[in-house]
C-alpha cells in the first residue's frame, strides 16, 4: 500500500522531517504491520520532478490495512492534514530479505511496470520474480517486494536498500529517501514468493 502527496515545489521538506521525526514511532508496534518505509522525494534531488511525501507498507493481512484506514487505526491523521489522498494497493506476489536486512534503510526505488495487454501475465510475473530474487541477493539491499494490480494490470517493484539506490535500478526508478522505518512483524511476511 501507498499513498502520496505531492507537495509544492517551494514546500520546506523540513516540516515532513519533522513529523516524520516527532510521529514515526507511533508504528513501530502496531499489529499486523510488516513494514511502512516513512519515505520522501524532493525537487531537485535523485532526479525528482516533485516534493512528495509517500510512505510505503507491506501488510500481513488485509484486515490490518483496512482497520488502519478506515476503522481509526491511524490513517486519521493524514486525513486531518493533507485531505485524503489516493491510496494506492496492490496483491502481494513475493517478498525478500536482503543481506542488510539487520541494518537500517536510508533509500528506496519503486519501479512500476505496465504488463502490456498482449502479454501472458504468468510470464511477466515470473520473469519479475526471477530478478527480484537477483536483486534480493545484491550487497545492501534491505528488503525487496514484488506486486500487481490487477486493474490496471501493472507490477510494483521497491526496494529498500541501506546506503542509497544503485545506478543499476536503472533511470525508471523513482527514488526515495528513508526517513523512517516501522518493521514490527517484518519476519512474519513470508519469504520468497506467496504462493
Amino acid at each position: 500500500m501507498q499513498y502520496e502527496i505531492t507537495l509544492p515545489a517551494d514546500y520546506d521538506m523540513k516540516i515532513i522531517r519533522e513529523r516524520v521525526a516527532t510521529r514515526g514511532h507511533a508504528l513501530d508496534d502496531r499489529a499486523g504491520l510488516g513494514l511502512k518505509a516513512y519515505v520522501i522525494r524532493e525537487r531537485g534531488v535523485d532526479g525528482s520532478p516533485v516534493n512528495q511525501y509517500a510512505p510505503f507498507y507491506l501488510w500481513d493481512g488485509i484486515g490490518e490495512m483496512g482497520e488502519f484506514l478506515v476503522g481509526g487505526g491511524g490513517f486519521q491523521g493524514i486525513v486531518s492534514d493533507f485531505g485524503r489522498p489516493a491510496v494506492h494497493h496492490w496483491t502481494g506476489v513475493a517478498c525478500h530479505a536482503g543481506p542488510a536486512r539487520a541494518g537500517v534503510p536510508t533509500a528506496a526505488a519503486r519501479r512500476l511496470t505496465p504488463v502490456p495487454a498482449g502479454a501472458d501475465p504468468a510470464a511477466a510475473v515470473e520473469e519479475a520474480l526471477a530478478e527480484l530474487a537477483v536483486t534480493a541477493r545484491a550487497e545492501g539491499v534491505h528488503t525487496a517486494a514484488l506486486a500487481f494490480d490487477p486493474r490496471d494490470w501493472q507490477l510494483l517493484r521497491f526496494v529498500l536498500w541501506e546506503e542509497g539506490v544503485p545506478a543499476s535500478e536503472g533511470e525508471e526508478c523513482e527514488r526515495y529517501e528513508v526517513l523512517h522505518l516501522s518493521a514490527p512483524h517484518l519476519a512474519g511476511i513470508p519469504e520468497g514468493r506467496h504462493w
